[in-house]
């Protein structure tokens, strides 16, 4: 295991409470820092989707005829030596280890890493930083676990650049178990090591990016796919299904853009088009006419709809399409 024990998780979304369950599973100490008794409210039926995910998993992997069989879980397990029962129990005994907590100075007293994962808003992240900084141990390196902003946005408020940077996960991570693990200009070899290490010991592969990217290496080809396929749905050309049947079918891919989108949740997606609306010139009828036909504002009006009606995504058991309390579709 690294030297990263004391895991503080803040936020509990949806990325939250898997990196939180899977670093619980890997045998971390793990604290969940929550803004408010709602927050716990919305954590807790996200980490009892994780377990039974997690139960599911290792049942379909007891199956698998090796590592690059489609049912296997490399987060969880190696191929040699699986042994299903004790990866139960050891989810059981995650579920259960798990502390949710919403005094921010009593769940970062002792913190080796605090993983930020508040919403994709840089004014809520920088709060948070500045709340945070004053109460952190010397030795606490910061990660920020954001999917669009850059780190270095956040340096001064984080008070300690030479101990902060950048880890981003894959969702559903105990099954894409990356890790990227990306510096600012201030970020310290020794804190670029130990989170590289940390990544490791939670059954993660680290990928490092050594300049800073926004969308680093996965968002940065996954976003301009997903924003074309919500286009075509904001602009009446099709229907989600039916956009994600012409990738999945025609590609072989296991998942189209809105089977992404309810992963992610519907949040997250809206507060990205948000941003990408504030570019500037980006929706101008110039760079609309080079390649850049999205209709951002009828993005942005079509998640609203889905969100307002609490149609959050996978998680919440409803998004672009329903689910069941395991998180499977239900047709």
């Amino acid at each position: 295991m690294s030297g990263i024990q004391k895991v503080v998780v803040a936020g509990g979304g949806v990325l939250g409470s898997q990196i939180a369950f899977q670093s619980a599973y890997t045998g971390h100490d793990v604290t969940i820092w929550l803004r408010s008794e709602g927050s716990i409210g919305r954590c807790r039926p996200k980490l009892d989707m994780l377990r039974g995910a997690y139960h599911e998993a290792i049942e379909d992997m007891r199956g698998a005829k090796g590592e690059d069989d489609p049912a296997w879980c490399a987060g969880i397990s190696d191929f040699e030596g699986f042994d299903a029962d004790a990866c139960d129990r050891r989810v059981d005994q995650a579920y259960e280890s798990l502390v949710l907590e919403l005094d921010l100075a009593k769940a970062v007293r002792d913190a080796d890493l605090v993983v930020e994962c508040m919403a994709e808003v840089a004014d809520q992240k920088s709060a948070f930083f500045s709340k945070l900084a004053p109460l952190m141990p010397q030795k606490t390196i910061v990660v920020t676990n954001s999917s669009s902003l850059l780190p270095s946005q956040f340096t001064k408020v984080v008070g300690r650049p030479d101990r902060y940077l950048a880890l981003h996960f894959a969702n559903s991570i105990w099954k894409h178990n990356v890790a990227e693990v990306m510096v600012q200009d201030q970020t310290s070899q020794d804190s670029f090591a130990a989170v590289t290490e940390f990544a490791r010991s939670i059954r993660m592969i680290p990928l490092p990016v050594k300049k800073e990217k926004a969308g680093y290496l996965l968002n940065s080809q996954l976003i301009p796919w997903l924003l074309s396929g919500l286009d075509l749905y904001a602009n009446g050309i099709s229907d989600p299904r039916s956009i994600d049947i012409a990738w999945t079918m025609g590609t072989g891919a296991p998942k189209g853009p809105f089977q992404v989108f309810d992963t992610v949740g519907l949040t997250t997606a809206y507060n990205i088009v948000e941003q990408y609306q504030r570019v500037p010139g980006i929706a101008t009828p110039l760079l609309r006419k080079m390649m850049l036909p999205y209709n951002f504002k009828g993005m942005e009006r079509v998640l609203k709809e889905y969100i307002d009606a609490g149609k959050l995504g996978r998680s919440a058991g409803e998004g672009f399409y329903k689910y069941d309390k395991n998180g499977n579709v239900v047709e």
